[in-house]
Order: structure tokens, then sequence, then C-alpha cells
């Protein structure tokens, strides 16, 4: 009788455990898909919400010609309205979400459809760190390139 209390202590227990898991990555994808709804939104308000500027934080973004831009974090919070809120829709798919603490790491692909129906493509990454018991955004690596 102990052993099958006991089993069913430590099943409980796996469960939680998990379930806490998935609980953090599906946070953290609420927070990803919304940066990038309200990016192509121009909804600087909600944009800026999702992230966190500390002193580390980097915007890296590589170029379908191989071009490397450095991004100003001012910029993604405070953007001017030419670079943003283009009303393309964005699809993110593939997430691969790992958490540690406070802080997680998630890499995704987008396929973005401007207005003209031209499809753009990147592989995403993005940094994040549980602020005030919310997941905010602290650093952003996006690659563009042309699909095979």
């Amino acid at each position: 009788m102990k052993q099958i209390f006991y089993f069913s202590i430590l099943a409980s227990l796996a469960i939680c455990s998990c379930n806490q898991k998935i609980d953090e990555t599906a946070s953290i994808k609420s927070v990803i898909e919304k940066e990038t709804a309200t990016w192509r939104a121009g909804d600087i308000k909600g944009h800026a919400n999702c992230w966190h500027i500390q002193p580390y934080t980097r915007i890296l973004i590589s170029t379908e010609d191989g071009t490397a831009l450095d991004i100003s974090p001012n910029i993604i919070i405070n953007p001017t309205p030419d670079i943003m809120g283009d009303k393309s829709v964005s699809v993110n798919t593939n997430y691969k979400i790992g958490v540690n603490g406070n802080n997680a790491l998630s890499t995704h692909d987008q396929v973005t459809t401007k207005l003209d129906g031209t499809k753009l493509y990147s592989y995403e990454m993005r940094i994040l760190e549980k602020i005030s018991g919310e997941w905010k955004i602290v650093g952003e690596s996006v690659h563009h390139y042309k699909p095979k």
C-alpha cells in the first residue's frame, strides 16, 4: 500500500512539473506572437510592452544579401512610423523553446507575406527574461534567407 501511495505522489509531482514547463513555453510563445503582430500592425505601445531593454540587449539582423545589422534597442521600443506597421502577415512555426528558471531562449521560422503577395523568410531567435512575473524579450536575432 505504501508503494502505491509513494508512486502516486511521485506521479503527481512529475505531472505538475511537466505542466509548469508547458505553461512557461506557452507564455513565451504568446509574447513572441504578440511582438510579431504588434510590429506588423504598427502598435508601438503594444510592441514596446513585449520588451525589457537591458544594458546587454542586442538586436542583430542579417539580410538576404549577407549584410549584418546591429539595431539600436531604442528603435525597437520607439520606432519611427516608416519602419513598422506595413500590415503584412507573418506566420511563426517550428518553435523550439528552452527555459532555465527566469531565462529562456526561443527559436522559430517566420514567413511574412507582404500586401503585394511577396513572401519573406527568416530564422529568428529571441532571448527572454521573466521580469516581475512576466516574460519579456531582451534580445533578438533575425536571419533572412531565400528558400531553395
